[in-house]
This record gives structure tokens, C-alpha cells and sequence, in this order.
């Protein structure tokens, strides 16, 4: 599975060659972390290291390992890769609210807490259906590049636990659990405490169905709508991405188990949705897509956006960063 994941992701990586790459993944170590760990080091070394990753000589890896705390263990791992050919990139210092420049490679893990590069942050005990723990949350990075300052956002929300609860109501109760983690998500990263800044928010929403609609008027994807004005997605032109089947036979096959939704998204504040468009209306093409398409790569397949930020994009809030020059 992970050569066939890996191969595919590089595959991306060599069509579009992204000078700036995030990639935000959940369950991070699978089912069983601590039976999994091997696998996760493995997994980081061989990016790290891989030919297919040779020109990107910067790296940040923050991986939260410390499966041994249910109070703060997230499993979410979010990976940042710089290409030779960028040279000025700054990584915002959450601690002494300044923006720091990137050099070298470096991973992080167990403690992420201290971490002043990041915030992170399991949802509160009284979001989780029935106040059971389980490995939801998120993880925010602040960048500077071409004048452009931006939040990357890791986020991992509620599923739906039972289907046969999710067909009772329209909007399900699981549906609610989820508006409400992702507003407190959105509140944090706009709050007082730091200069707001365009943002994306990536990762695993386990946005559903309406199963009662589906059921009842065929109709689709509504979860988001609730949160129309404070975040903007791309037109959704490939199929759902959960859940596929695990079989290394049946790259195409989705299981059984719950009805197809698209889970993993790729959403932005108004701000970011400008930044985005500013790049398709200068003929540079923007991409909004699913990974191996006719490989297993999971029960999840990886969605991406590909887009191209204009040198100068940023120049009207240059002053107030104060940590980017296009060279």
C-alpha cells in the first residue's frame, strides 16, 4: 500500500512541481499507532529521502506521536516541503509572534504542545459524541511567502457512528457535532490573539451524505453550505473519496460499509479563494483533484490543489509582515 500511495503521490508532485507542498495527513500511524510505528518512520524517511523529493532541500514534519496522552493525541501528521528554487520563506513563530526563515530540515513529534511553530489542539471532551475520546482535532502552521501570509490548517472531524442514527434526522446529529468543531476551528484561527491572515483549512471533515435526503430526494453534499460565508471550496469535479475499498485489487471498489461521500476537502477563507483565483485569471491552471484514481490507496483517496501564487500577490499587506522579499 505505501509504495503504491507513494508512487502516485510523486506522480503529482512531478506534474504539477509545486515550489511550496503541504501535505496534511490523518490517522496518521493507522488504526494501532503504537503497533505502527515502524511503518511511520519509514514512511517519513523514505519522503525525506526520496530521488522524487531530491529539489526540495527544506522540510518541516510535525507528527503527533504521543498516542500515550488521550487528552492531546490527535494522529495528525502535517508535512511542509520548500523547493531549492524558493528563496525567501518565513514560518511564523506562534510564541514570539514573529515570522522566522526556514532553513534545513527538521521533524517533530511526541510533544507538539511546546511546539512554537504550531498550535494544536484536540476538540474539548464535551464535542465528542457520547463524550467518548477518540483522535480528533487540529493542527495550524502560519506561512510567508511572496508577500503572502497565510494559515495551513490540519483538521480531522467526527464521524458518523452509526449509519442507522445518521438516517434518523436531516441534518444528522453527527452532522451538528461537525458544525460545531469546525466553527470552534474557525473562531480559533481568526481570534484576537494573532493578525488575521488568508487561510486553508485541509484534511478529513468526514462530511456525509444527508443519508435521511438520500434516502428520501436523492439530493447530496449539504454540509458545508452552513459555513458559506466564512469558507470557499473549488468546484468538485471527482468522486467521492471515502470509502474505498483496501483490497491492492480493487483500486476503484468502494466498500459497503457506509455511503460514498466526499470526506476529504480542501476549503479557504474568501481572502485565500482571491489568492486562488488571482492565479486561474493570469492563465496559470488551478487544480482541484483526487490521487490514483485506479490504485488502492486507502479506505481515503488524497485530494490536492495545485494553483500558482503571482509574485507580489501580498504587496498590499507587505508592511505589515514584514518578512517577505520576492528575489
Amino acid at each position: 500500500l505505501q509504495k503504491n500511495w507513494l508512487r502516485e503521490f510523486y506522480q503529482v508532485v512531478h506534474t504539477h512541481k509545486p515550489h511550496f507542498m503541504a501535505l496534511h495527513c490523518q490517522e496518521f500511524g493507522g488504526k494501532n499507532y503504537e503497533a505502527s510505528m515502524s511503518h511511520v518512520d519509514k514512511f517519513v524517511k523514505e519522503l525525506l529521502s526520496s530521488d522524487a523529493m531530491k529539489e526540495y532541500n527544506r522540510a518541516r514534519v510535525y507528527l503527533d506521536e504521543n498516542y500515550k496522552s488521550q487528552e492531546h493525541f490527535t494522529a495528525l501528521g502535517s508535512f511542509y516541503f520548500l523547493h531549492e528554487s524558493l528563496k525567501n520563506i518565513y514560518q511564523f513563530d506562534f510564541k514570539a509572534k514573529k515570522y522566522r526563515k526556514v532553513a534545513g530540515k527538521e521533524i517533530y513529534s511526541d510533544t507538539l504542545e511546546s511546539t512554537p511553530m504550531l498550535e494544536k489542539e484536540k476538540f474539548p471532551q464535551d464535542y465528542f459524541p457520547e463524550c467518548k475520546w477518540s483522535r480528533k482535532g487540529f493542527i495550524r502552521t502560519r506561512w510567508c511567502i511572496a508577500d503572502c501570509a497565510f494559515d495551513l490548517v490540519n483538521i480531522h472531524l467526527f464521524h458518523d457512528a452509526s449509519n442507522l442514527v445518521a438516517w434518523e434526522t436531516s441534518p444528522s446529529v453527527y452532522s451538528g457535532i461537525r458544525h460545531k468543531a469546525l466553527g470552534y476551528v474557525l473562531d480559533r484561527i481568526i481570534d484576537q490573539r494573532f493578525e488575521k491572515v488568508s487561510y486553508f483549512v485541509f484534511g478529513d471533515f468526514n462530511f456525509r451524505l444527508d443519508s435521511k435526503s438520500v434516502v428520501e430526494l436523492l439530493e447530496f453534499d449539504k454540509e458545508l453550505s452552513v459555513f458559506k460565508d466564512r469558507l470557499y471550496e473549488l468546484d468538485i469535479s471527482f468522486p467521492p473519496s471515502y470509502p474505498y475499498s483496501e483490497d491492492a485489487r480493487q483500486g476503484e471498489q468502494y466498500m459497503n460499509t457506509r455511503c460514498p461521500a466526499w470526506c476529504d476537502r480542501i476549503l479557504m477563507s474568501p481572502s485565500a479563494k482571491e489568492l486562488v483565483l488571482r492565479s486561474e485569471s493570469e492563465e496559470k491552471v488551478v487544480t482541484y483533484d483526487h490521487i490514483g484514481p485506479n490504485v488502492c490507496m486507502g479506505d481515503h483517496k488524497p485530494v490536492f490543489l495545485a494553483f500558482r501564487i503571482m509574485p507580489g500577490a501580498g504587496k498590499p499587506h507587505a508592511h505589515v509582515h514584514k518578512c517577505c522579499v520576492v528575489q
